[in-house]
């Protein structure tokens, strides 16, 4: 007998499948048992009558506990009254394993609790849903640069010095030597796009950020493009574009667990081009005009990229930035050398910063000069140097966050839902 997918079983109507899965819901009315079964891509209603199974099967069906694997086979009919507008008439039910006093019940549970069994949590339908739009978006990264001629290049994870705040460095023995897990494959890329001309890495980056609010993780995803011979206004369309993309295909294939999830639709379909692009000192003006204590050359917190968020409703992009509040290997605007040429995008909806690139210093003794001032180990990026002394050209990129993006996109309150297995200060299991 053939197995189908749930998710595939318009294809079996009128036919004898079998289908593989779990209990997840089920009640009985006299001579019917109803067993609604998940096998990971969907959910369908089995319908088994008595005269049509052994008194021994029909009297362990009243018995099965949520989440028991089994195996069903029966017919699969139309039926619109039934979850996904399908039913099987089962007349054969084997029981793989138990799953006695299984936790996590129909009941409200705290988060604490839920996130101590997450492991078991991902069974859920909404974190079914929230986990298959982050698929989706995954599946609609890669397909952008990939279809752009970008090359997928991978960064390592250990590396030897940061590439950002020093104080936020998960440091690690190296045989002999002291190693730091990845904040970003930024600098990488930059090798890569000199090599390869469009390149991008996509991978988990950590961040050692003592921070316990909805947007932070210590372990995160992160996409990188980097591209050769691109300027800061090149980067900004890139981005646009990229942002653009993303929604699209969310609203095309994934509308059904946005529908679950209950996300407000209409907010993601009004994300069009071109979007709002402003100088940090518009910027600044703004938040200032809307009671915000900011000062020019402070960067902006939870607070103001919210404010901002709401102002503008849809993805905003905050250019030319202070250079102080900038990495060290960002370019200076040539007529405002106290600016860089900098952009970081900030969703709506109180979702904060999801973008953030720019131009980068493509100039060597203007790029040694930084790695001087910020006290950064000089010999730990002669190699990032040499990028600057062989064939150096004009460059730029930037890294979004791919947790950050899912939770805007689904709205889901806090990123730790957006991830299979989050990380934070106080949570390294399961």
């Amino acid at each position: 007998m053939e197995q189908v997918y749930i998710e595939d079983i318009a294809s079996a109507e009128g036919k004898e499948v079998e289908i593989k899965g779990w209990l997840y819901n089920a009640r009985s009315s006299g001579k019917l048992r109803f067993l609604q079964i998940r096998d990971g891509t969907g959910i369908i209603q089995a319908v088994v009558f008595k005269e049509d199974v052994s008194e021994e099967v029909f009297s362990m069906l009243g018995e099965l506990t949520q989440e028991t694997s089994i195996i069903l086979r029966g017919t699969i009919h139309a039926d619109m009254r039934a979850p996904g507008g399908y039913e099987m008439s089962a007349f054969n039910i084997e029981k793989v394993g138990d799953s006695p006093n299984y936790p996590i019940t129909p009941k409200e549970h705290g988060v604490h609790f839920l996130l101590d069994r997450r492991h078991l949590w991902m069974r859920s339908a909404k974190q079914h849903a929230i986990l298959r739009v982050r698929h989706e978006v995954v599946s609609a990264i890669r397909d952008f640069f990939n279809n752009r001629g970008f090359i997928n290049l991978d960064a390592p994870i250990f590396t030897p010095a940061a590439c950002e705040e020093t104080s936020t460095l998960f440091e690690t023995e190296y045989f002999n030597d002291q190693a730091y897990l990845t904040q970003s494959g930024q600098l990488y890329m930059e090798a890569g796009c000199m090599a390869f001309g469009k390149v991008y890495c996509f991978g988990p980056t950590f961040r050692a950020e003592k921070s316990k609010t909805r947007k932070h993780l210590t372990e995160f995803w992160m996409v990188e493009p980097e591209v050769a011979y691109m300027n800061l206004q090149g980067d900004m369309e890139l981005a646009e574009d990229f942002i653009c993309y993303i929604i699209e295909r969310a609203l095309e294939n994934r509308r059904p667990e946005l529908d679950k999830l209950e996300r407000d639709i209409s907010k993601l379909e009004a994300v069009k081009k071109p979007f709002p692009r402003i100088t940090y000192d518009e910027a600044v003006k703004i938040l200032q005009e809307k009671g915000s204590e900011i000062k020019y050359g402070d960067d902006l917190g939870a607070v103001e990229e919210e404010i901002l968020g709401d102002y503008y409703h849809i993805p905003v992009m905050i250019h030319h930035w202070p250079a102080e509040v900038k990495a060290f290997y960002m370019k200076r605007d040539a007529d405002k050398p106290e600016l860089a040429l900098g952009v970081d995008m900030i969703a709506p909806e109180g979702y904060g910063e999801i973008i953030g690139g720019g131009q980068r210093e493509d100039d060597y003794d203007t790029l040694l000069a930084s790695i001087k001032k910020h006290n950064l180990p000089e010999e730990a990026f002669d190699w990032y140097l040499d990028l600057r002394r062989y064939g150096s050209v004009p460059h730029a990129g930037f890294g979004l966050g791919l947790e950050r993006t899912v939770g805007w996109i689904t709205g889901v309150h806090h990123i730790r839902e957006c991830i299979p297995l989050p990380r934070m200060m106080q949570r390294l299991k399961p």
